[in-house]
């Protein structure tokens, strides 16, 4: 009996640990195991679990095709999920436990527990690294060192993909009957999940259409990807994130689809390139998250980042959240995220910045409520990006390029349509005036049911490159 333990792989195609299980002919159960305790210190958003508990349904569905029941248990946190491993792969008599590695801290450290256990009890570990296009610890500089920066490790994932097989695996083949598994499946009760859990019902869930969702934008949508990726307004991104954050879909698929559909994927400056370039921005952070283990404690990447004085103010903090800072870019955005789930890559960038320069509230703050509500929240990007944006990451913007929130909204929400959509109360404001609004109430002696501005700006600016300054001039101690 093989015992294969489903984490964020939630997929039958291209699964390596699963289709290592299959390759003999014996019997192959799966098990997967909810948190509910570890899932809320980690601010695992509701959406997110609704999308998982969608997704292991279907699962169940796809595996039962192929002989294979999905056994569902329950631990508080990753401790215990290990022992009920041990526990469930003993009672079954299983040989062997397959597994796809995750990198962060706590999956590494549950996962070195359930091995040794394991082990201990002559029951075969196989790990299998699926989650990206490269492994963390591949793709490394001339000096055998881990990359810092993303254009040097982009260009070196491009040179390691000349001549690559990257062919997504087949699943496994149907499972002879098994008076055991036969026995298992007779006892599988309906999936439940203890922890709170949204509706999901706008995104696909079964492998069928989540496939045909990803070949869809690959074969109609790539080729604009670079043109219009920066306007919130436009139809233009994938929306393939919250698959590939729970991993019912892997970046391989999406690059094996690339390829097919687009000869000019290396060309520099074509959509199909600057797609690509999305899917080695995931890796890259999952590198820089497995090769720094500091950054799962919440430390900046960059030690300097540890003086940064920030204000912390929680009534704007709740202004932010709420989306009511008087600012429409950042406000549209928020809303979208509380309604949706999702949010916009530009408005994120916005958003972050406009907390950590102009609100100067702890980039930490941001980076767990982002959780707590995104349905593709993954830890290793959403640090990055946070980090990113509050320029105490590697590849960071300079701590002196500030967002105007304004100018922002101008530039990539110009006519004001993606503003108006998610704040309706500026529906009959004018289009040159929807990023100022209240410049266009005072002097038409209008009445908005909107926030001012809960700060200026250019003030804010001063004070952030101040206060980012004299951090950078203190002593620095190593990060742990």
């Amino acid at each position: 009996m093989h015992l294969i333990w489903f984490r964020r792989d939630l997929r039958v195609l291209d699964n390596r640990a699963l289709s290592a299980a299959g390759e003999s002919s014996d019997p192959v159960v799966g098990i997967f195991i909810e948190t509910p305790v570890q899932w809320a210190s980690h601010h695992l958003a509701p959406k997110q679990a609704g999308l998982i508990k969608a997704r292991l349904e279907a699962l169940r569905a796809e595996l039962r095709s192929l002989n294979i029941p999905l056994v569902l248990e329950c631990a508080d946190d990753f401790s215990e999920a290990a022992e009920k491993v041990v526990a469930y792969a003993t009672q079954i008599d299983a040989q062997a436990v397959f597994v796809n590695h995750e990198y962060e801290l706590n999956e590494a450290q549950r996962d070195e527990k359930a091995k040794a256990e394991l082990e201990s009890k002559g029951i075969a570990w196989h790990a299998f690294d699926d989650r990206n296009l490269f492994a963390p610890g591949t793709i490394k500089s001339g000096k055998g060192e881990p990359y810092k920066v993303f254009t040097p490790f982009k260009k070196a994932c491009l040179r390691a993909l000349d001549g690559m097989d990257a062919s997504p695996r087949q699943k496994p083949t149907k499972r002879e009957t098994n008076s055991a598994v036969d026995a298992i499946f007779l006892q599988l009760k309906p999936i439940h999940f203890d922890y709170p859990t949204e509706d999901v019902a706008d995104w696909a869930s079964d492998e069928k259409g989540i496939l045909a969702h990803m070949r869809r934008y690959c074969r109609e949508q790539v080729a604009d990807y670079k043109r219009q990726r920066d306007f919130p307004a436009v139809d233009a991104t994938s929306q393939l994130s919250p698959y590939l954050a729970i991993g019912a879909l892997s970046p391989r698929q999406c690059l094996a689809r690339l390829q097919q559909e687009h000869a000019d994927w290396r060309e520099p400056d074509t959509g199909a390139a600057t797609w690509l370039s999305e899917l080695i921005w995931r890796d890259f952070y999952q590198e820089v998250s497995a090769q720094n283990p500091a950054i799962s404690k919440k430390y900046s990447f960059l030690a300097w980042g540890e003086s940064v004085v920030w204000d912390n103010d929680l009534t704007l903090f709740e202004a932010w959240k709420a989306g009511k800072t008087g600012f429409p870019i950042v406000d549209a955005a928020m809303h979208q995220l509380n309604q949706t789930g999702w949010m916009h890559n530009r408005l994120r960038m916005i958003v972050a910045s406009f907390l950590t320069k102009d609100l100067l509230i702890d980039w930490r703050w941001g980076e767990d409520y982002f959780m707590s509500k995104l349905i593709d929240g993954d830890f290793a990007s959403n640090n990055g990006g946070w980090q990113w944006s509050a320029s105490v990451g590697t590849d960071a913007q300079p701590y002196f390029r500030i967002f105007n929130p304004t100018t922002q909204g101008e530039r990539f929400d110009s006519d004001g349509r993606f503003i108006r959509r998610w704040l309706p109360a500026l529906k009959q404001v004018p289009g040159k005036h929807i990023h100022q609004p209240w410049q266009w109430a005072d002097q038409y002696a209008q009445t908005l049911d909107y926030p001012r501005p809960v700060v200026d700006h250019a003030t804010q600016r001063k004070k952030a490159l101040a206060i980012f300054e004299a951090a950078k001039n203190q002593p620095q101690e190593q990060t742990p």
